[in-house]
């Protein structure tokens, strides 16, 4: 009874800790768009921006890709996506969003990530969906039709909403890869070597896509207007690099660990309520009743179709991580 009783509590230690990582990752994050939207508006193209941020951040996280080079030929593949998607196709999507759209609606349109992990369960790891995740994209697409306001004929801009999306598909690459591995123990790769390759890898991509030679390099000695307010654009480019890369990367993938690309996937919505408010107060964007009340709506639908995805069996590939794996042993032993 004392050595269940010490596991249960060590578990319930790992969750709160997981959870606590994943909110820290979600301010980070969340401040990520009001830092670069000034920077952008100053006259750098957001794919430099992105390169800045990326490449700032490969810099830093170098000594631990040096530490853990063993990884380049243990998980090639897992680098390799990890830096397309979770950290380039983010990055690069996003910032090329919000230079057309709000940056409250660009995450909330990003943020149907987490009902799009459902199409991952049900067709690639072929599990099956529950109604009220099937309910939770609904509510999602729904709130959705909400934030770009249908009614008004499509007069939002479609290549800012398009590219939006494009940055959701690639956030569940981003929680489904942050959990490969995290169950195998002391074989597990190590979360902030794969980050640092990670950001290797982004920087390599994004540089033959930014073309960071041709960046007006003069914006990070001046000021950046932000809604009125005169900010150094070294200050918001240490910001993004520092916090919302380094810091941001770091607890998200290791809350996943912790948790499971479900769980953290509902944590990590509220990145787009912290990003909301932060560009209502601190850039002036000010959504109209109809925008909130969607985003509202399309988070709600986040949190039901994660919080409803099914545990994964015993003997199926890994995707929920050790949460799913604890509750099926909860479940098995309350039957017994």
């Amino acid at each position: 009874m004392a050595v269940h009783t010490s596991q249960g509590s060590q578990g319930s230690r790992g969750r709160g800790l997981g959870l606590g990582l994943a909110l820290v990752s979600a301010v980070a994050f969340g401040g990520s768009g009001v830092a670069a939207k000034p920077l952008i508006e100053a006259g750098l193209d957001p794919l430099h921006v992105v390169w800045l941020r990326v490449a700032g951040a490969a810099l830093i996280m170098l000594p631990w890709a040096v530490r853990h080079r063993a990884l380049v030929t243990r998980r090639p593949a897992l680098l390799a996506g990890f830096g397309l998607l979770g950290v380039a196709g983010v990055q690069a999507c996003y910032f090329a969003a919000i230079s057309r759209i709000p940056v409250g609606v660009a995450l909330l349109v990003e943020y149907l990530a987490p009902a799009l992990v459902l199409g991952w369960v049900r067709f690639v790891q072929r599990r099956p969906v529950t109604r009220a995740a099937a309910l939770g994209v609904v509510l999602a697409a729904g709130g959705l039709a909400c934030v770009v306001e249908v009614w008004s004929g499509l007069s939002f801009d479609l290549l800012g909403l398009l590219l939006a999306l494009g940055a959701a598909c690639c956030q569940v690459g981003y929680f489904v890869l942050s959990d490969q591995g995290g169950d195998a123990g002391d074989e597990a790769p190590d979360p902030l070597g794969v980050i640092a390759y990670g950001l290797l890898v982004g920087t390599v991509v994004l540089t033959a896509v930014a073309r960071p030679w041709t960046m007006e390099w003069s914006v990070l000695g001046g000021s950046a207007d932000m809604n009125g307010t005169s900010v150094l654009a070294s200050l918001l480019l240490g910001w993004i690099v520092l916090i919302a890369t380094v810091v941001a990367y770091a607890t998200g993938v290791l809350s996943v660990r912790r948790l499971s690309p479900q769980v953290a996937g509902v944590v990590a919505c509220l990145e787009a309520v912290i990003a909301t408010v932060l560009a209502w107060v601190l850039l002036g964007e000010h959504l109209s009743l109809p925008q909130i009340i969607g985003g509202a709506v399309v988070l709600l639908g986040a949190f039901i179709a994660q919080s409803s995805a099914p545990a994964k069996p015993s003997d199926g590939p890994v995707a929920g991580g050790q949460g799913d794996a604890e509750r099926e042993l909860s479940a098995r032993g309350t039957a017994v």
